[in-house]
């Protein structure tokens, strides 16, 4: 008999919308028009611009290959627009990649201070051990977005073509083989039809592609299922949503927390991070695999900030800017099975190549786009980018600091998935073990699959520094025009509950309950692609939208 006083549950990938396929891959020829390079990567973000900065560098070392044509494509509408993270940095790639530049001069605010970890409840704060991981000793408290802006101008440097504003819409293919890019049109009305200022989509060819669109890649996603790659585990994501402030009490440790406002179930924490003595990066992590379909992370981070810890360094503060962006945290055995193809490499956080007991990526996407220059490099020079003439980038990146790190911790996210208690004790016998003890898979469901709880909503802050959905939108920077056609596909007959859930994930509010029906507020979004793991389909839009982000 089924128990009628059992909690109403919803799944949400019974109502999420597959994957465009057919509109994100086209095998149609490319326009006369088309743009030629001789290599192209797809998003300015940290691994996109290392990948073009190195391979300009080993082009002009080589008389056969120094008139190399490398382009950079950005749908932001300037580099580090769009780019969000914590963020503390491992600089060891960077020095590898800049070695000629003192480090003083690297785009890093300052060293990172001592680490201090909390285990919170609503009115206290218990200090822990730091875990080994955390540790960041030798690290920097930096900005992602200065960090881009500055490998930008080295790129260009380089003789790099950077081209912002032009989101990759489709891939163009011949059989198998990656031949480039189509990007999206501009000035489009509400119903997709041309208006004022239309600009037509470009194509762009290359003889390699590479893949750096950041979390979530929708291009990525179409390539990886149409050639059938998959991955031991599926990936599964984080949401992050992160304040910037001007504080009047300067901030003297990295702090990471643990515990309250998250419920003991859900996977996360929150940081203070000291980027400059009058400013603090603040922000709010938490597992999308959560149980409850209303938690908010946006508001769970309002509710944060009222805590005894975190509010005394905000008390006369001021509210620079604020975001939210999703994080791979699968690790090891979410990578796919293969990151190149016949033209084509993948890096970065499009890889999935995050390492959450570290709480660290940058370095791991600035490496990756190293290695897929040095892959790239020695293919041109064989005149061979087929899968088989690309296929080292695989090794390189696998037998590198990437892999062993990965391999190390290869369990220790997904350890979590028994509650936070349990979850803490399994992964430190893990880190003491070298990744030995429960060394076999854990294996994970994707997190759309994850059943959730209807559970009613979580309480809104009341403190004096609390923001509401559409104040933290504005405070984003978004640019989005009002009438820009929806970018986002929603599923049929979406029920009072689930639209619930999709209100309550969006950090920027571009989901609403109406009745038993949703409303959707297509402008609003930032980007952030947690509907796309939960819910409705995110898909590239007209360049220059979303976010506009400058020291996040």
């Amino acid at each position: 008999m089924s128990d009628r006083n059992a909690p109403e549950r919803i799944t949400p990938q019974d109502f999420q919308p597959s994957l465009p396929i057919d509109r994100l891959l086209s095998r149609e020829a490319p326009s006369e028009e088309a743009v030629p390079l001789d290599v192209l990567f797809i998003g300015g973000g940290p691994a996109g611009l290392a990948g073009a900065i190195e391979l300009a560098r080993l082009a002009k070392e080589d008389t056969a290959l120094e008139e190399l044509e490398i382009g950079v494509l950005e749908k932001a509408g300037a580099l580090g627009e769009h780019c969000l993270s914590g963020a503390i940095v491992n600089p060891g790639p960077f020095r590898e990649l800049f070695p000629d530049v003192a480090e003083g001069d690297l785009p890093f605010a300052r060293s990172a201070p001592r680490d201090r970890v909390y285990l919170l409840s609503e009115k206290r704060a218990r200090r822990l051990p730091t875990p080994p991981t955390m540790h960041n000793r030798g690290n920097y408290v930096t900005s992602i977005c200065e960090i881009v802006r500055w490998m930008g101008e080295k790129a260009e440097a380089a003789g790099v073509n950077i081209f912002t504003g032009f989101p990759a819409d489709t891939l163009l293919l011949e059989k198998d083989r990656v031949l480039g890019v189509r990007t999206t049109p501009a000035g489009l009305d509400r119903d997709g039809n041309p208006g004022g200022g239309y600009e037509p989509p470009a194509d762009v060819t290359a003889r390699v592609t590479v893949l750096c669109e950041g979390t979530r890649g929708s291009l990525t996603q179409a390539w990886l299922e149409s050639q059938g790659v998959g991955s031991p585990n599926p990936q599964i994501y984080a949401l992050g949503v992160k304040e910037l402030w001007r504080v009047e009490k300067p901030l003297g440790n990295v702090i990471h927390t643990m515990g309250w406002p998250l419920p003991n179930d859900a996977f996360g924490g929150s940081w203070l991070y000291p980027m400059a003595d009058d400013l603090i990066s603040l922000g709010l992590v938490v597992g999308l695999d959560y149980r409850q379909s209303t938690l908010d992370v946006h508001v769970l981070l309002q509710r944060l900030k009222e805590h005894p810890l975190v509010a005394p360094y905000l008390e006369g503060g001021e509210l620079l800017e604020w975001g939210g962006k999703t994080i791979p945290e699968g690790g090891y055995y979410s990578l796919p099975e293969r990151l190149h193809g016949d033209g084509l490499l993948i890096a970065g956080d499009a890889a999935g190549l995050v390492d959450v007991p570290s709480l660290k990526g940058i370095h791991y996407a600035v490496a990756s786009g190293m290695f897929a220059a040095r892959a790239i490099f020695e293919a041109l020079k064989k005149d061979d980018t087929s899968a088989a003439g690309l296929a080292n980038y695989d090794a390189l990146v696998r037998d590198s600091f990437i892999g062993s790190d990965l391999y190390r911790t290869r369990n220790m996210r997904l350890a979590f998935k028994s509650g936070l208690y349990g979850g803490g004790l399994k992964a430190a016998l893990m880190w003491l073990s070298g990744g030995a003890l429960f060394g076999s898979r854990i294996g994970v469901e994707a997190d759309a699959a994850e059943p959730r709880e209807v559970t009613p909503p979580v309480e809104f802050s009341a403190a004096d520094q609390a923001i509401n959905k559409l104040d933290a939108v504005f405070q984003s920077g978004n640019s989005t025009r009002d009438d820009i056609p929806s970018h986002l596909i929603v599923g049929d007959d979406v029920p009072g509950a689930v639209a619930d859930l999709y209100a309550h994930m969006c950090p920027a509010g571009v989901y609403e309950r109406k009745g038993d029906g949703l409303v959707v507020n297509a402008p609003n979004c930032i980007d952030c692609k947690a509907t796309d793991v939960l819910g409705p389909r995110w898909t590239p839009r007209e360049g220059g939208s979303g976010p506009s982000y400058k020291r996040m």
